[in-house]
């Protein structure tokens, strides 16, 4: 099976002033279409720095990543931002939903961006909802959504464009603890029914406990996993 995600000897290094920052050191790393894992390590181990190259937001230094069969060095930035739209799916910490929009709405913008039609985008996005089980709260803007509501919303948004690739940063840190294993139920029933891979970075344990796979990077470097 070819992998979603290939990294060769990949090394990220920031020039801050006039000092370097390998946040990176040559990593290798291979991440299976529908796999279930999660990045850990303390602050400052390139956690970030890992999920910003498998996101495209960032390039490599040096080495070679490869993302759903594209080398992503060989890309221009509208190929990026194209690729990314995509394959690829984000759910962050704080939610980052729109305040003004509704749970609705926030989740078909990314459709109606693409320029999906009102009406397709309107069905896709509550199909969605209703997988996340949120079809009575459709009309609600996020301050009147509970915290595990808003990244419910979060991960139906994520979903709806229908990415080979879910990369979330810290989803269930912001979350009381049951909320958090019904969150991270929901991911995991995605995970299996739809086969999407996810990706997460974190600290939390919850989430740790129940991913198949752990990559442990710490000074830059993959420790194991």
């Amino acid at each position: 099976m070819k992998s979603i995600i290939a990294l060769k000897q990949v090394s990220k290094t920031y020039h801050l002033g006039g000092t370097e920052v390998h946040a990176l050191q040559q990593i290798d790393l291979d991440i299976e279409p529908g796999e279930f894992v999660a990045v850990w390590g303390p602050s400052g181990s390139g956690k970030t720095t890992l999920m910003n190259l498998i996101g495209v937001i960032d390039e490599p230094s040096s080495g070679l990543l490869v993302l759903n069969g594209h080398d992503i060095s060989g890309l221009s930035d509208n190929e990026k931002s194209e690729l990314r739209n995509l394959s690829i799916g984000f759910v962050f910490q704080q939610f980052n939903l729109i305040p003004v929009l509704s749970a609705l709405e926030n989740v078909m913008l990314p459709l109606q961006i693409r320029g999906i039609s009102q009406s397709e985008a309107r069905k896709t996005a509550m199909n969605r909802l209703d997988q996340v089980e949120l079809s009575e709260f459709v009309t609600h803007r996020p301050d009147k959504l509970s915290g595990g509501q808003q990244q419910r919303v979060a991960i139906a948004r994520a979903l709806v464009t229908n990415p080979h690739l879910i990369i979330a940063d810290e989803p269930t840190a912001n979350l009381d603890s049951k909320t958090a294993m019904k969150v991270i139920g929901l991911m995991r029933k995605l995970n299996t029914s739809e086969g999407t891979t996810f990706i997460f970075s974190t600290h939390d344990q919850r989430l740790l406990d129940n991913v198949s796979r752990l990559i442990h990077l710490e000074d830059g470097r993959i420790l194991e996993g």
